[in-house]
């Protein structure tokens, strides 16, 4: 039996066992020798770079430090890089790609609980849960049993702008029931719209359509407060706006004006800042519904994440491909 390939954990240590608790560990370890007891939060640390000069998997995570030339230098036998949590641009440099380091992410598994997060507040939405739930609290009076107009989720319009890897998993997951899906994404064209079963709009068209509309783009220069003053403007009455994808995403100043006529509503489970300060009107208006930026992988569900690596690890000593390769190339246009 061939030896093992060494890795190394390069993460926040505090994270290593709720990623890996025992069962998904000893299914990395099947794969790779790794020490759990020897995470890297800085590449500087002696006894991290010792191990580091003859490492040919980085395990990384949240926290991971930045893979720039000179740890890379020190690193002469790293050929993967594989990363138990979402977006890698925080840490991986293009230096990574250039010396034909392969890298994979577990952004996959992590686009699974922010478009159940999503789905779960797009029915609550459709009903008026959260305002509904302000109303009585401030009032405290019980409106009896009474048919109330203009809501429910009978053929409600929710429009997804983003086809990202969460963006097509919310479209997944709203297929059973009666509500009506539209797209708005400038990189996917109308056959690529067909075989995702929704119609593909310009976003324009999709805000004066929607009575819900969700988030799931990346921020990038060109899309930083895509949905702005004027954005907004278009969106019926009683919409409702959510974004679990980047704070920046959204124009807050706009967003809070709008708010406090009462015409929208708005779920935020990312801010502009993160997180908000204390004084922040949207910790206020009736009409905003703020959680911590918990949409994603969350308690049990981080094993998942580390599940993914392990998987991957495993195809790596099989020789097989990486299941969620990054690609430089797509780095751009992703969270």
């Amino acid at each position: 039996m061939p030896e093992r390939p060494q890795a190394l954990f390069a993460m926040t240590a505090a994270n290593v066992p709720l990623v890996f608790p025992p069962e998904v560990l000893a299914r990395l370890r099947a794969s790779v020798h790794i020490d759990e007891g020897l995470v890297a939060e800085d590449f500087a640390d002696p006894r991290v770079r010792e191990v580091l000069a003859r490492t040919e998997i980085l395990v990384t995570g949240w926290g991971c430090p930045r893979l720039d030339a000179a740890v890379l230098d020190a690193a002469p036998k790293l050929r993967a890089v594989l990363h138990s949590a979402g977006s890698v641009k925080g840490f991986a440099t293009p230096e990574v790609w250039r010396r034909g380091i392969v890298v994979s992410s577990a952004a996959v598994a992590n686009a699974l609980p922010v478009a159940e997060y999503t789905l779960a507040m797009i029915l609550l939405a459709g009903k008026d849960l959260l305002t509904a739930r302000e109303r009585l609290r401030d009032t405290r009076v019980h409106p009896g049993w009474v048919v109330v107009p203009g809501i429910g989720n009978l053929g409600r319009r929710v429009g997804v702008i983003g086809a990202s890897r969460i963006g097509r998993r919310v479209l997944e997951l709203l297929r059973p029931f009666d509500l009506r899906p539209a797209l708005a994404d400038p990189y996917v064209d109308a056959t690529r719209a067909a075989e995702l079963g929704v119609p593909l709009l310009e976003l324009d068209d999709l805000l004066r359509t929607s009575d819900i509309v969700t988030i799931h783009a990346p921020e990038t220069p060109e899309t930083r407060h895509l949905v702005g003053r004027r954005e907004l403007a278009l969106m019926p009455d009683g919409a409702t706006l959510i974004n679990t994808a980047r704070g920046g995403l959204v124009d807050h100043d706009a967003l809070i004006a709008e708010l406090r006529t009462g015409r929208l509503n708005a779920v935020l489970d990312v801010t502009d800042p993160e997180p908000l300060p204390a004084d922040s009107p949207l910790y206020d208006l009736p009409n905003a519904f703020v959680t911590p930026h918990l949409a994603g992988s969350q308690g049990n569900e981080l094993a998942r994440l580390g599940a993914t690596v392990a998987e991957e690890a495993a195809r790596l000593g099989a020789g097989e491909g990486l299941t969620c390769p990054v690609v430089p190339a797509a780095l751009e246009h992703e969270a």
